[in-house]
């Protein structure tokens, strides 16, 4: 999936792209209104796909507050362009500039501070509003089935259901959101300030105890299905259970 990020400064961006990138977007970062409008032309529209090969963007993820141009002026050019979705990522909060960027196009609005996970959550409740019959790379009209880890553990992130042995697991929001980070990748150890910054926010600065608050309800109700391993002074590794022995 490609999105198209469109922010000037350059710490935000940096930890939104690396965010992203980890959960398998691939990004193309511009910091300039006059870059996002060359960079959307450059593509064209999802329509001349198949007659050029060119892979147009899925999203694009719009900051208003740009060097070079007034970013609801961008948000109106972009949507004259074509029906490319945009999310708007600004720090400007009050509810006109909300109402006039949602007027000029936007299909969403998300205000700075924000977490990796709730843009992530928002492109894929854009999606599914503007592609009814599917995300990508799933067939037209068929939902994703639940993706599986293990013989006993599913994970429906559609439907953000875990289910054990076929019977569905209560987890808090937060319990959920760390599973679904740590299963993107069994076996990859993933550090504290990883997963904080994915799972909590990227400008969370409170201590990081919390999560091993969540670590151990994680272990307690999904005992036998994984493990979480804690690496000292790094950060943790899950792995799967598969018939009584973690996977290699």
């Amino acid at each position: 999936m490609r999105v198209l990020l469109v922010e000037d400064d350059e710490p935000v961006a940096q930890s939104l792209r690396r965010g992203l990138v980890r959960y398998g977007f691939a990004v193309e970062w511009v910091t300039t209104g006059r870059a996002a409008l060359a960079a959307v032309d450059a593509v064209g529209s999802p329509a001349d796909d198949a007659q050029d090969g060119r892979a147009s963007y899925d999203v694009v993820l719009l900051d208003l507050g740009l060097p070079d141009a007034e970013g609801l002026d961008v948000c109106k050019a972009l949507r004259e362009r074509g029906d490319v979705p945009i999310i708007v990522i600004s720090a400007r909060s009050d509810e006109a500039d909300r109402v006039v960027g949602l007027e000029l196009g936007a299909d969403d609005y998300v205000t700075k501070p924000f977490g990796v996970r709730e843009v992530i959550a928002r492109i894929r409740a854009v999606l599914r509003r503007t592609q009814p019959s599917g995300p990508p790379g799933s067939r037209a009209g068929v939902p994703p089935s639940p993706d599986r880890y293990g013989s006993r553990l599913s994970v429906d992130r559609r439907a953000a259901r875990v289910r054990l042995d076929g019977e569905q697991v209560a987890l808090t929001p937060k319990e959920y959101d760390l599973l679904s980070f740590l299963t993107e990748e069994p076996g990859a150890l993933m550090s504290r300030e990883q997963i904080m910054e994915a799972v909590w926010d990227a400008h969370w600065f409170g201590p990081t105890k919390t999560l091993d608050v969540h670590v151990a309800a994680l272990r307690r109700k999904l005992a036998g299905a994984i493990t979480i391993e804690a690496v000292r002074g790094v950060g943790f590794r899950l792995e799967i259970v598969e018939d009584g022995a973690p996977a290699s």
